[in-house]
């Protein structure tokens, strides 16, 4: 298992597999805390500018927008929330009835329900306006 706390920018880019999923975020500090407090995600490098976010072998980075400056996505993001509006983030394997038990109840959109696809989820919106649905298997 890779050392996320130790490993160097580019030794991690050359880590990175599959899909890749970076979020833009005001507050990344504050939208770890709510990833790990809600969800009880990993947290690894976690700085005002950027951290890694584990669940399993999935892992997702939180970049503040000044590292984004020279990007032009920068220039499409929302001066106001939500940010993540149409973008669906599942955490499979996550408890949604626990996730929704430690989310404030005003970032609940979706109370746990089991759905026909045989999952048990909710959709719980984060302090940055992205929607995550915790699931498990019914």
């Amino acid at each position: 298992m890779t050392d996320l706390e130790h490993i160097t920018p580019v030794d991690f880019g050359r880590s990175l597999r599959g899909i890749g999923v970076n979020l833009l975020c005001r507050d990344v500090m504050g939208m770890a805390a709510f990833l790990h407090d809600v969800f009880d995600l990993e947290i690894h490098r976690a700085s005002k500018d950027f951290a890694i976010i584990r669940h399993g072998d999935w892992m997702m980075q939180l970049h503040a927008d000044a590292t984004y400056h020279a990007h032009p996505l920068l220039a499409l993001v929302p001066e106001v929330p939500p940010r993540g509006t149409g973008a669906q983030i599942y955490l499979f394997g996550v408890d949604p009835d626990q996730a929704v038990a430690r989310a404030q109840a005003d970032m609940v959109l979706e109370q746990p329900a089991d759905k026909p696809h045989g999952l048990r989820e909710a959709t719980i919106l984060s302090p940055e306006g992205y929607a995550f649905s915790p699931a498990r298997v019914v």
